[in-house]
């Protein structure tokens, strides 16, 4: 495993590259193999409102990205390393559920952590509830009435002038938005 760590707008002593190196690299020895030969770039840097740490560890089919800032470089560094901790369970979840479709990115992860690991919150979205109906053509500026009426922040409607699909939604600054798919 190399590091390549380089400060921005700061000096990295080497008490704060031997910290980074023996905090990221004893997380990812946890993960990958012993023979995964990883470059991880770190980059830390200094603003005035505080100290960013930014992690990337390009892999073969993934590439590894986080980033934190708080008021401590130390702190990021353990912010950053637990962002990534996570990046790594949740992939390795995918990886197990997958077999076929990522063969040759197994053998970089160690087979001791298991995807058990894997917190529920982090597990795949789930679709819990399927809601079937009957689409009215309708002009788009009716779409968002009834959305109003019925108080959602978007619906689903048939567009009378084009026969297609549309979707109205309210935007954060209170006014609609319209999406109309393109079929490829």
């Amino acid at each position: 495993m190399r590091f390549l760590i380089r400060g921005e707008n700061v000096e990295v002593t080497e008490a704060l590259r031997a910290y980074a190196e023996k905090r990221l690299g004893g997380m990812l020895e946890k993960y990958f193999a012993e023979d995964a030969s990883l470059t991880v770039h770190v980059t830390m840097k200094v603003y005035r409102d505080g100290h960013r740490v930014e992690v990337t560890i390009p892999t073969p089919g993934l590439i590894l990205r986080a980033e934190d800032k708080t008021g401590d470089m130390y702190a990021a560094v353990d912010n950053v390393a637990e962002k990534i901790a996570r990046q790594i369970r949740k992939y390795k979840t995918r990886l197990h559920r997958k077999p076929r479709e990522s063969d040759g990115l197994k053998g970089l992860f160690r087979e001791t952590a298991e995807p058990s690991d894997v917190a529920p919150a982090e597990e795949a979205p789930r679709i819990v509830r399927v809601k079937r109906f009957a689409l009215k053509p309708m002009a788009a500026e009716e779409a968002a009435l009834q959305m109003e009426l019925l108080g959602h922040t978007f619906y689903v409607f048939q567009n009378a002038e084009t026969d297609r699909i549309g979707i109205v939604y309210k935007r954060r600054d209170g006014s609609y938005g319209l999406i109309e798919p393109e079929w490829a």
